[in-house]
């Protein structure tokens, strides 16, 4: 089906109706050991106020974005317009203890608090727990009385109309998603049109009514940028061996006149098993630039040969050496 800006989709069984795209928003909270690049406060309102002025009615965040900092700048845009857009949706998420990486029942709480002040808004509407890998421990996490069981409290409580798991390792996240009845699941870096590392979580999720959000269409940057101007792949500076692959789609693309970007993001969005796609802005321009590019007609003939490439299963992320914030 072809994307049209006003478009809404149900999201999995959650109630929530909320565009295809969904605008991700860690490069506003300034993070250059993850993007190589900093990105100013005003930079970032600029950002926020393109996101609410398009057609697009979702937005992702996290508390650990710049520590704090995505969260504030987006509740500043909020402020300054007197609430939240009727009809946006938010989602955010759970984060561990910044310096302990303690990631207990009570640290569940202050980390919602946390976002409920910096947002300026009263609940969530997709609240997810985020990256259990890099807490200090699973079992405080999963054990009776433990964060997840604090993060369904909260959906009991009306403070979330929804909860999610977001996190990065498949292996970490499949046991934990099989065990709990989340409404949906975030992954990133590992659906894309070189990697296919989530495509047994994908497939778990979809045939149980769990709703997908894809994040990182481009790898991190590269396909919207391309490999002669980024040299980064999956948050982390690249070999040539992460690149190569990459190559192979900008051959494919070159070939039939097409740029990289429009095709990234539609790899991910034309998936049956995906609800929405989740790509990242930093800066207002590419607001635009997204939503022309969800909307560019691709050859099929192109879809044929990158159907043929060799996708890998590995991890992207194996070997990055993590920063919080």
């Amino acid at each position: 089906m072809a994307f049209t800006p006003d478009q809404r989709i149900a999201l999995g069984k959650t109630g929530l109706h909320v565009s295809p795209i969904c605008f991700g928003t860690s490069g506003i909270g300034d993070m250059p050991e993850t993007y190589g690049y900093s990105v100013s406060e005003e930079r970032a309102y600029d950002t926020v106020r393109a996101i609410f002025d398009s057609s697009v009615n979702f937005l992702d965040s996290s508390r650990n974005y710049g520590t704090g900092r995505s969260e504030e700048r987006i509740g500043h845009v909020i402020r300054e317009r007197g609430g939240l857009p009727d009809g946006f949706v938010i989602s955010t998420k759970l984060d561990r203890d910044f310096k302990t990486n303690g990631f207990d029942a009570s640290r569940a709480r202050r980390s919602l608090e946390e976002s409920l002040t910096a947002l300026g808004v009263d609940h969530i509407q997709l609240l997810h727990l985020h990256d259990p890998e890099h807490a200090n421990s699973l079992t405080e996490i999963t054990a009776k009385g433990g964060s997840i069981d604090e993060l369904f409290k909260m959906k009991e409580q009306g403070l979330a109309k929804a909860v999610g798991l977001a996190a990065g390792n498949v292996d970490v996240m499949l046991p934990i998603l099989k065990e709990y009845p989340f409404d949906a699941l975030i992954t990133h870096n590992r659906f894309t049109a070189v990697n296919h590392n989530a495509v047994a979580l994908i497939d778990y999720a979809h045939a149980n009514g769990i709703a997908v959000l894809n994040a990182a269409p481009y790898a991190g940057g590269v396909f919207a940028k391309g490999t002669a101007n980024y040299q980064r792949y999956a948050y982390q500076v690249a070999t040539d061996a992460m690149l190569n692959p990459v190559r192979q789609v900008e051959a494919i693309c070159a070939k039939h006149g097409v740029a990289t970007g429009p095709v990234a993001l539609q790899y991910s969005m034309r998936d049956a098993r995906v609800s929405a796609t989740i790509c990242g802005v930093s800066k207002p321009e590419r607001v635009r630039e997204t939503l022309e590019w969800a909307s560019t007609a691709i050859p099929e003939a192109v879809w044929e040969e990158l159907s043929r490439l060799n996708v890998t299963q590995d991890d992207p992320e194996a070997t990055r050496q993590y920063v919080l914030g």
